[in-house]
């Protein structure tokens, strides 16, 4: 027995170490392995042990005992659960001897979970589900998962955007309330608002889309005026008949755009509306928001108004049928050849004073998909932005920049879209770069519209011996949405919105409600910042869900085309080029993926000025041509293809031998004379 001196040291040990440990509250942080941390209300973020991460799932909120460990570091042990917000998730069935597992599609929770019998819903190894926690795993380490639903396995056509809608959310039905009001709209099919519309069915409207578009937003109309022309946007207004406060008008926002998969869509209206009652449809009076622009022989966009009126359009063209038409191939649209002319003339205009005065995106190689009845790629075909594509395309962008000035001018709080060009945080690296590769801009204010249009006219200049333009990318921003104006600098534009696709796009019917505040004497303040900042990250889940289906489509038919034969290899450029590898673009078939240098035998390294890496041997750098192997998809990272290079690829050029008798003298002089 431990003497009264014993026991009393070892109640001072015991004391001493509960007073060396800490207890919080945690939210739990994952990592690709089974080890991961609490991070602290404060910031702190203390190390969990494998054994501990067995009880909990990542962004659980738990309390934590902090205790010393060895080396003196920290480690956390699991309390008590205090809530977990892990709710539904999908992933795929596996099988282990008798035993059914689902393996979640979780980015920070690897390991698989266990399905009991009773949970299982009919589901079979390989199946891809949708699931729920059954049992969490706080008490014994041992969780469980039900599945919810079976979304369906690698033969089920279309799996990839089925299951990509799943993963991200992207709902395909209606709520009730939201279905009754459709139902009410399409049955009286009169616009909600009793004021009076201009009447301009007179004008021979016409459509321009694709031969199966039934959503058909904008109509265009065109006529000769003093000094050059007018045109007339009109777009198709859903406002005119969706209540502000209404469910269905939270459904769309909720939507935030149509969501176009390869072979599935996901429309932002309810179809009844978006192609029957509220599309511009030929032969059909419909109430739209008209944008009517003075365009000057020179394409400047002058004087504009905007008009809530009712139009008829006279034709549902196609691309290619207007295509044939403008380039005297065809004469099926001899009717409708009045406003075409006129069309093409105010586009050559608008055109060239952008070329001139802003910055127009270079044209690349497109490419369309050929998808077999089991939505899988058949082929990949490169093809051209049509003529007629790009005249439709520039009278919007004209509507769209009259609708920025518009809200602006009126004091109305967005929706703008902005572009800030390059990065606050790496203006200096830009100047630097600029004075390596650029001089003569080197003086140019980034932060201007001039300043940054020139910069990039002189970097996009074909006597560059690097790919300036491509190179300066890193240093951009991407486009966003405020309800501050500002400038677009990607087009070099004070200022800009988008108002002319309110059936796809929420942010254009935002702008709808906001210029009709205006011209109703409203107060245009329907938007707000949350607002935004909710579409925007709507927005960028929908592109994440076809992100992942178009990698996970173009993996499956790069890997069929490297099954076909023995080395099959594949021809392309370099696009994009960071420390850990670089991404290629095939030249065949424009698909991407990434050659990973990390675990190359040879070390290599990143130039940031010179958009390269390097080893001994071998450099690579933005628009080098390469040939590649498919190794695979990366899973983990929304099915990336991967590819690893053909020997030899990418070898630096053999340095020239100088002979003896070139060789410099001791004195200088050469051996040579």
């Amino acid at each position: 027995m431990l003497n009264q001196d014993a026991l009393s040291q070892l109640k001072g040990l015991k004391s001493q170490m509960e007073a060396e440990k800490e207890h919080a509250e945690a939210v739990i942080k994952g990592t690709q392995n089974r080890y991961g941390f609490a991070v602290l209300d404060d910031g702190r973020e203390i190390f969990i042990p494998p054994d501990e991460m067995l009880k909990v799932f990542p962004d659980d909120r738990v309390r934590v005992c902090i205790r010393p460990a060895k080396d003196n570091k920290t480690i956390a042990d699991i309390e008590k659960l205090v809530d977990s917000p892990l709710g539904d998730f999908t992933g795929r069935c596996v099988r282990k001897g008798k035993a059914v597992f689902v393996e979640p599609d979780l980015q920070q929770l690897s390991r698989w979970l266990f399905i009991p019998p009773h949970a299982r819903n009919g589901v079979k190894e390989g199946d891809y589900v949708r699931c729920a926690i059954l049992r969490h795993p706080i008490r014994d380490g041992k969780p469980q998962a039900k599945v919810l639903a079976v979304i369906g396995d690698e033969n089920t056509p279309g799996i990839e955007n089925l299951y990509s809608m799943a993963k991200y959310r992207l709902s395909s039905q209606w709520s009730n309330a939201s279905k009754q009001e459709v139902e009410r709209l399409v049955a009286h099919c009169r616009p909600l608002e009793t004021g009076k519309r201009r009447d301009l069915t007179d004008l021979e409207f016409i459509s321009i889309d694709t031969v199966k578009t039934q959503d058909i937003d904008d109509a265009l109309y065109a006529e000769i005026s003093k000094g050059g022309w007018t045109l007339f946007v009109a777009i198709a207004d859903p406002t005119a008949y969706i209540e502000p406060d209404s469910e269905l008008h939270r459904d769309i926002a909720a939507r935030g755009a149509s969501v176009y998969f390869h072979g599935d869509v996901l429309p932002m209206l309810p179809e009844e509306l978006s192609q029957d009652t509220c599309a511009l449809s030929e032969g059909s009076d419909r109430p739209a928001l008209v944008c009517k622009i003075a365009i000057s022989d020179s394409g400047e966009v002058g004087d504009f108004e905007f008009i809530e009126a009712t139009v008829r359009s006279r034709g549902k063209l196609s691309y290619y049928g207007v295509e044939r038409y403008l380039s005297g191939q065809g004469s099926e649209l001899m009717s409708h050849a009045t406003p075409l002319e006129a069309l093409y003339q105010v586009f050559r205009a608008l055109r060239a004073h952008r070329e001139e005065h802003g910055l127009v995106m270079e044209d690349r190689q497109e490419y369309r998909w050929i998808l077999n009845d089991s939505k899988q790629i058949e082929t990949i075909e490169p093809y051209e932005k049509l003529l007629s594509q790009k005249l439709v395309e520039e009278c919007m962008i004209a509507a769209n920049r009259c609708a920025g000035r518009f809200l602006r001018d009126h004091g109305a709080n967005g929706p703008f879209v902005i572009h800030p060009g390059i990065r606050a945080d790496r203006l200096d690296e830009a100047r630097k770069f600029l004075a390596m590769h650029a001089p003569a801009v080197a003086e140019a204010d980034p932060t201007s519209v001039t300043g940054y249009r020139d910069i990039m006219r002189c970097l996009s200049a074909a006597e560059h011996t690097l790919p300036l333009r491509g190179m300066i990318n890193r240093l951009l921003t991407r486009a966003e949405l405020s309800t501050r104006p500002g400038p677009h600098m990607g087009m070099a534009l004070e200022t800009y919105t988008n108002c002319t696709s309110p059936l796809r796009k929420y942010v254009d019917f935002l702008a709808h409600l906001q210029i009709k505040a205006v011209l109703q004497q409203k107060n245009a303040d329907l938007v707000k910042p949350e607002q935004l900042a909710a579409l925007a990250q709507c927005l960028q889940n929908t592109r994440s869900a076809t992100l992942e289906a178009e990698r996970w489509l173009a993996g499956k038919y790069l890997a069929r085309l490297a099954a076909a034969g023995e080395n099959v290899t594949f021809k392309a450029r370099v696009s994009h080029v960071n420390s850990s590898g670089f991404t290629v673009r095939m030249e065949d078939n424009g698909l991407e993926g990434f050659v990973d240098l990390r675990k190359d035998p040879e070390k290599f390294s990143y130039d940031k000025w010179t958009a390269s890496l390097t080893s001994t041997t071998r450099r690579f750098q933005l628009q080098q041509a390469v040939e590649l192997r498919f190794v695979g998809v990366d899973a983990a990272d929304q099915y990336r293809a991967m590819f690893a290079l053909v020997a030899g690829c990418g070898l630096k050029p053999p340095k020239p031998e100088v002979s003896a008798e070139a060789s410099p003298a001791p004195g200088g002089e050469s051996r040579a004379e």
